[in-house]
């Protein structure tokens, strides 16, 4: 007798897919904290989890506060984490994964990025050819520290590397922490910042093995198993109007630019073109 849906072993998966950024409706830790404390509940003592990964990076707080929020609350219960890089675990997205601990990815996954990268713009040279007097008031040497619109100094480009270098050393040390003696070849090249398939990922021991998210289900929970998916409930269409609204307003206004200025472009070919027959 076949068993009924229900009463099917379910797996827990932990959804984590975007950006990571404090901002609404990204991969934050405020958003996903009670996501991550349900599955890691429903799995029970003893249980499984999944992590489903497939994020670029992004802010390293939230990197560090999700891999945290997964690693309490899994170690609380003796709970086992399996995270599963689909098409991206890189940089923060490759932080998550390693608060699991077993990493699975396809062989052709983009994985690692262990860095830091940081930069800008400076517009000293564009508001002087503008005629715009730059005002700027500050208590305090360095409140105005990396402001675009003021000459680079070189004592804030070393505070930035100096902050970035900090950053990057607690990457390494937490990637150190979570994947051991498993870690293969030179750190010059596993920590250059670089990027790596799934396939080499594996050989540099940054990844355990192959696999997606169904085959994993089914190794730990059987043939019969089935996920159970723990995500961010999307926005109601009411909700998201105002939003929608927006975009359109701004898709016609910018079509509306463009097509003036196709029409302006013609008028001067017409004008000034090989086609002009005025003398």
């Amino acid at each position: 007798m076949k068993l009924l849906f229900w009463r099917r072993k379910r797996i827990g998966v932990i959804e984590l897919h975007g950006v990571l950024s404090p901002r609404p409706g990204a991969l934050n830790a405020s958003t996903f904290a009670p996501l991550i404390e349900r599955a890691i509940r429903a799995a029970g003592k003893g249980g499984h989890v999944i992590l489903d990964i497939d994020s670029p990076g992004g802010s390293p707080v939230q990197s560090d506060q999700i891999a945290a929020l997964v690693r309490r609350h899994a170690d609380k219960l003796g709970v086992r984490v399996t995270a599963v890089i689909a098409e991206v675990g890189a940089s923060g997205g490759y932080w998550l994964a390693c608060a699991a601990d077993e990493i699975l990815a396809s062989p052709m996954s983009v994985v690692g990025s262990i860095g830091v990268i940081g930069g800008g713009f400076g517009f000293t040279e564009l508001i002087a050819r503008l005629g715009v007097e730059r005002r700027l008031y500050t208590a305090g040497e360095n409140k105005a520290r990396l402001d675009p619109f003021s000459p680079e100094r070189p004592q804030d480009v070393d505070f930035v590397k100096g902050v970035m270098q900090e950053l990057h050393m607690r990457f390494k040390d937490w990637v150190r922490a979570r994947r051991g003696e498993r870690l293969r070849g030179e750190e010059a090249v596993l920590f250059d910042g670089g990027w790596f398939l799934g396939a080499r990922a594996k050989e540099l021991g940054l990844v355990d093995g192959f696999g997606d998210v169904d085959g994993v289900v089914r190794r730990i929970g059987g043939e019969r198993a089935v996920s159970r998916v723990f995500r961010p409930k999307r926005r109601g269409l009411l909700r998201r109007l105002p939003r929608l609204a927006a975009e359109a307003a701004f898709e016609a206004a910018f079509e509306a630019i463009v097509e003036a200025g196709e029409e302006r472009r013609g008028r001067l070919s017409l004008l000034a073109g090989p086609g002009d027959r005025r003398h």
